[in-house]
């Protein structure tokens, strides 16, 4: 190789070298099968991803189906398992179809790319999670990012845009309006606020525009029995509402989902390009959500436990004095002074027994660096008490 040229990665070493001055370099720490350490950084919301019934399907299906699914789910992927927990789960959150995908991300790349367009409008809220924004990226339409939990904002967005030019559609009034899409979390994942989930469905419906709701943290947690925030709303089954949601966070298991109106699945499995070209979810992911779904149909009191857990932790931190943030459902944030405290400060918590989540910038849209608490439907009242007695010993200065 000629030595007078340029290193082609010589970049990268420059982008390193940012991140080490901001103490913002991520490295990846396995876990061992069995940890020792008091969890609270996990999206296991209802505690079964190690549930001896969700294991035990897991590796039933595995044996049955193999341990791919051998291709797209239009090729080969789809088995009578990934059929089964469609209908369930739409049955389950009140919709009248649902398609699996191979993860959330995927999930959230089809509904929001595959329902807009190049001559569309998308409404984003600012503080989306990223595979929504990357949605938004791969749909080539016109995005409006509005102020987060923001329902004026979007009527104003909606409103400005109800004149533009492009493909159309007839609104109540026999008006022409443009194709337009509002696109929200239904929890934030960092904070852990709930999204004003009515009125943006009533600023969406003002201009004829779909909603697009991310159950991802509001499934198994919020709602009737842990049916999410939309069926909590009375959205759930509306001809207008479509949700995504993951089966990796209160399911225990991998893979994603977007459930709604029949139509909307159609065009999903004929255009979503995340569902044509990708491997269908494995067999054995697929098996194990069926089961946490049957169990929390089966116990739905789990889904109040994880947000008693919440609001225990919330409770007894914030008296203690650090900076929680009151959640809406599962997740506790709690503020810290810069990312070098924060990495500290969750490094001194799993040096006590404590494991929990450390988000930093670019992970946090408002670039405040924190502590991400995940309540637990299987934690007890003395392991709350223990992790919140770790958190305020290792607390950082201002």
């Amino acid at each position: 190789m000629p030595q007078d040229r340029e290193d082609a990665f010589a970049w990268i070493d420059a982008q390193r070298e940012r991140r080490d001055r901001a103490g913002l370099v991520r490295r990846l720490s396995p876990r061992p099968a069995d940890s020792p350490l008091l969890d609270l950084a996990s999206n296991d919301y209802l505690g079964l991803a190690r549930h001896p019934e969700v294991t035990a399907a897991a590796a039933a299906a595995a044996h049955r189906w193999g341990a791919g699914s051998t291709g797209s789910r239009l090729v080969t992927g789809s088995t009578e398992l990934h059929t089964t927990l469609e209908r369930e789960l739409a049955e389950f959150c009140g919709f009248e179809a649902a398609l699996v995908f191979s993860s959330g991300y995927a999930a959230n790349l089809a509904a929001v790319s595959a329902l807009s367009g190049r001559d569309a409008l998308v409404v984003s809220d600012a503080d989306n999670h990223a595979s929504l924004i990357d949605g938004c990226r791969l749909s080539r339409a016109e995005i409006a990012v509005v102020p987060h939990a923001d329902p004026d904002a979007v009527r104003k967005a909606l409103g400005a845009a109800e004149a533009d030019a492009g493909e159309t559609t007839v609104g109540d009034a026999g008006k022409a309006r443009r194709r337009a899409l509002v696109v929200s979390d239904a929890v934030f994942s960092v904070d852990g606020d709930a999204a004003p989930l009515a009125a943006l469905a009533g600023a969406s419906r003002r201009y004829g525009a779909a909603l697009v709701v991310d159950e991802a943290h509001g499934l198994g947690v919020l709602g009737e029995g842990g049916r999410g925030a939309v069926h909590e709303a009375g959205l759930a089954g509306a001809p207008d509402v479509v949700v995504t949601a993951t089966l990796s966070k209160s399911l225990g298991s991998q893979g994603g989902a977007v459930l709604g109106p029949a139509r909307v699945i159609e065009h999903l499995v004929n255009s979503a390009r995340t569902f044509i070209f990708d491997t269908g979810l494995n067999p054995a992911a697929v098996g194990a959500a069926l089961a946490s779904l049957r169990l929390l149909r089966r116990e739905p009191e789990r889904a109040a436990r994880v947000r008693t857990v919440a609001m225990g932790l919330y409770g007894r931190l914030t008296a203690a004095g650090p900076a929680a943030v009151r959640p809406d459902a599962s997740v506790v944030s709690v503020r810290a002074p810069s990312p070098e405290k924060a990495v500290r400060w969750a490094a001194d918590c799993r040096a006590a027994g404590l494991m929990v989540g450390c988000f930093r910038p670019p992970s946090v849209p408002d670039g405040v660096s924190r502590l991400r608490l995940t309540a637990r439907a299987d934690l007890t009242e003395e392991q709350v008490e223990a992790a919140v007695d770790v958190i305020v010993r290792t607390a950082p200065t201002a």
